[in-house]
């Protein structure tokens, strides 16, 4: 048995390099035979409307006659039947999809068996391996009878939050902070004369710990808004089809952005707050502040002010570094660079 694993670049790929030798070995365990397990990475085009493009499809395998069998793991989050779209299995092509990011957190053990699941599609009855305990129950396998492809689906209710999950993730928001330099360099710049200026200590010292942490989310929320706003993230449905898929890309680059934005701003406090246990003395805030003694929790109350102002005063004008970041933040954006033109060919849907 040769087998083709293809994967969208970035995530995916690594994912499936990571699983490979696994994979191979349980296939060779479970079927006795000599498998051979071959990796390679290209991206999957899709139509104007987010459908699949099976002759770009087609054009990948074609390059690979000696394989038997197919797997595509692609960054596209599909749906269809009204809920989040795992796999499809399509025996004339002898060729399974899944979907990276309805798969949420994609744990190797998760992935492993929803590759056994979609080989166990693939292969006529006769050939199953006797060993059947590694193929889960992701739910029921349905079958297009005038097509032949099988589908598999979430479940009505896990599968929403799950896609979104898996969405943001894929977004990677902890690495795309790094594309905020300007915004960070802004923010700091302007939160740092919180150090300096004995009246926002005393203010954060008379606030409480509620009305602090509201004026940090506030901060937050206000940043989110306005990186959105400039960069054009919000996406609005071309037709009623897309709605709910257009409403998962949305959630997903909201909570992209908050975990994006969230993390700066917890830099910015941690930053604040070695500078001010640096430059502050401690007898000086306490005197300043009408305390018999300075606490750590000053200083953190101090920062976290110090932080939503650089937020907002500082860093509100600024936008990622470059339009190349913009264009790969959300799924939206990036599949907007897969759209299938009538120049690339002839063209087939799923």
């Amino acid at each position: 048995m040769h087998l083709l694993l293809i994967s969208d670049p970035g995530r995916p790929s690594r994912r499936v390099a990571s699983i490979k030798d696994e994979f191979g070995e349980h296939l060779r365990q479970d079927f006795d035979a000599e498998v051979t397990v071959d990796v390679c990475t290209e991206t999957l085009r899709v139509q104007a409307d987010h459908r699949l493009e099976l002759s770009t499809l087609d054009a990948i395998v074609d390059r690979y006659p000696d394989a038997d069998l197919v797997i595509m793991l692609t960054d596209i989050p599909r749906h269809t039947q009204g809920k989040p779209l795992i796999a499809e299995v399509l025996p004339d092509r002898n060729v399974a999809v899944i979907s990276f990011p309805t798969l949420g957190v994609p744990t190797k053990s998760r992935l492993l068996k929803i590759y056994m699941s979609c080989l166990n599609q693939l292969l006529p009855e006769e050939h199953l391996p006797a060993k059947t305990h590694r193929l889960p129950r992701w739910g029921r396998w349905s079958s297009r009878a005038e097509s032949g492809r099988r589908t598999l689906h979430a479940h009505t209710f896990t599968g929403g939050p799950r896609l979104v999950l898996g969405m943001t993730m894929a977004n990677e928001p902890l690495r795309m902070s790094r594309k905020l330099s300007r915004a960070m360099a802004a923010a700091t710049a302007t939160g740092a004369f919180g150090i300096f200026y004995s009246s926002i200590w005393q203010m954060s010292h008379h606030l409480s710990t509620l009305r602090l942490i509201s004026i940090g989310a506030i901060a937050i929320a206000v940043m989110v808004g306005w990186l959105i706003s400039l960069n054009r993230l919000w996406d609005r449905p071309v037709n009623e089809r897309l709605t709910q898929v257009v409403f998962y890309y949305n959630l997903s680059t909201v909570l992209t952005l908050l975990v994006c934005v969230a993390a700066l701003y917890g830099a910015l406090v941690v930053g604040i707050l070695a500078g001010g246990l640096i430059v502050i003395d401690p007898d000086f805030m306490a005197q300043t502040i009408n305390r018999p003694d300075a606490r750590l929790n000053n200083y953190l109350d101090i920062a976290w002010l110090s932080a939503a102002m650089g937020v907002v005063a500082g860093a509100l004008g600024s936008s990622f570094d470059s339009d190349i970041d913009v264009r790969n933040l959300t799924h939206a954006q990036r599949l907007r660079s897969r759209i299938y033109t009538a120049d690339d060919g002839e063209a087939g849907t799923a």
